[in-house]
């Protein structure tokens, strides 16, 4: 155990080894290796209310030299909420962003409405920024083009739209959205041979794990490999849809995703490491060309909502809650 934090939800590490971690309640921590906290200033207001707050932290991959950092996050506006995409500047001393801005919002804003916001981020080689959209517990929107709700989204790093996105010219179609169909996206991972891989809470059953590609739809909620308060078709029956790589029921609740690229784990590399929030531990998943199986769980006791691999191999855990634990887990 390294440090304990409020609802902590995404970390990163930077150049240094010191990690930005994000507390959903609104807060934006730099946490040293052993367990030394600080605020970081200069972050966005935040709606934290349910499954909302501030969310993801990710870098940009010219950080070294231009000191950019990305948060999801959820906003109000006329009293209803959304999930929202900001960049700023880290301050060289890591004391505050600068310069900070909103560079994507999702449309629309839902009322009396706190869940499935999504917000995980990841970049491609390309530098186009993938965003994860829940649908925000409204179902049928995941299939409506013409929003943001239960979409990944794609975009240029200053918030412009790709002109090679799936639906630029589709009339009635959102021009940002990459993929559809999708109720509660929580990782976000490319891999270094550019395939994007993505994990969704399923409903009652049907936690997914999906490769991810260009203007797919994965079917929610015409199809779900769980049910809803009411049974749903499967997969099979739509072969029009997108079918999962693997799916979990009961469900593991999936937070954060990696590939692992190191070599402390033996014989875990490029394996996905899911962190599990009802499994209580991190969930190891191998893909072998179009297939994908579970290798083994590690149990570790609490609700896990992030992991990230460090920089010498060992693996970085979040517990959920208002008193959860940043942890290292090393097999030396």
């Amino acid at each position: 155990m390294v440090a304990t934090l409020d609802n902590p939800w995404a970390m990163t590490f930077l150049p240094d080894g010191k990690m930005l971690i994000t507390e959903r309640t609104g807060l934006l921590r730099m946490v040293t290796n052993t367990g030394t906290v600080t605020t970081v200033a200069g972050t966005p207001a935040v709606v934290a209310a349910g499954q909302g707050g501030l969310l993801d932290v990710i870098l940009d991959p010219g950080f070294a030299s231009n000191r950019r950092v990305y948060l999801s996050f959820t906003e109000s506006a006329g009293g209803a909420t959304g999930l929202a995409v900001a960049r700023g500047l880290l301050a060289l001393d890591g004391s505050e962003l600068v310069d900070v801005s909103v560079i994507w919002r999702q449309v629309p804003k839902v009322d009396n409405e706190t869940r499935h916001f999504g917000g995980r981020m990841a970049i491609a080689s390309d530098g186009r920024l993938y965003i994860t959209s829940g649908e925000r517990h409204q179902g049928a929107p995941a299939q409506d083009k013409a929003v943001t709700l239960g979409k990944i989204v794609r975009i240029n790093r200053d918030g412009s739209i790709p002109g090679d996105n799936p639906f630029v010219d589709t009339d009635g179609a959102n021009p940002e959205i990459w993929s559809l169909g999708h109720r509660n996206p929580y990782g976000l991972v490319f891999t270094s041979d550019g395939k994007l891989f993505e994990s969704e809470m399923g409903p009652e059953g049907g936690d997914e794990f999906n490769l991810i590609t260009k203007g797919a739809n994965y079917g929610w909620r015409v199809v779900s490999e769980g049910d809803d308060g009411e049974p749903l078709p499967r997969h099979a029956t739509r072969p029009d849809f997108a079918a999962p790589l693997f799916s979990w029921t009961p469900v593991i609740a999936p937070g954060g995703m990696i590939q692992y690229t190191g070599s402390r784990f033996s014989g875990w590399y490029n394996d996905f490491v899911l962190a599990g929030l009802v499994s209580q531990g991190l969930v190891q998943v191998r893909v072998t060309g179009n297939t994908a199986t579970e290798v083994r769980r590690i149990p570790l006791g609490a609700r896990i909502r992030e992991v990230e691999q460090g920089p010498d191999g060992a693996i970085w855990v979040l517990e959920d809650g208002a008193s959860g634990r940043l942890r290292k887990l090393d097999p030396a």
